[in-house]
């Protein structure tokens, strides 16, 4: 699709808006205040959830393969997963998986 240029910019506002306040709704109304227990733990599994939707894009359509998934990579992302889930180490999770990337590029190529 062809946009204007006023539509575009229409569009960088309104997500620069919206994105300004959702953030202002949880630091600039709450505050100093102390936030229930059910909140706090629900907001413990943010990271749970945000890190597996950035990483899964790199890793199923990856830019160094012009997209196209790549075994090497399925590899090394199923063998960080299952070290940290075993060990619930990062650093040990981290680099294993880079063990394993760098190995299965080496073998498959």
């Amino acid at each position: 699709m062809n946009y204007s240029d006023i539509t575009v910019w229409t569009i960088i506002l309104v997500l620069g808006v919206g994105t300004f306040l959702i953030r202002f709704s949880f630091l600039g109304l709450i505050g100093e205040r102390k936030l229930p227990d059910w909140v706090l733990r629900h907001l413990r599994y943010t990271p749970v959830a945000v890190i597996p939707g950035l990483i899964a894009p790199l890793v199923a359509w990856p830019d160094a393969t012009g997209g196209s998934p790549d075994p090497a990579r399925m590899i090394a992302a199923a063998v960080t997963a299952l070290v940290g889930y075993l060990t619930r180490n990062v650093l040990a999770a981290v680099l294993s998986g880079m063990a394993s990337l760098y190995a299965g590029l080496a073998l498959i190529g």
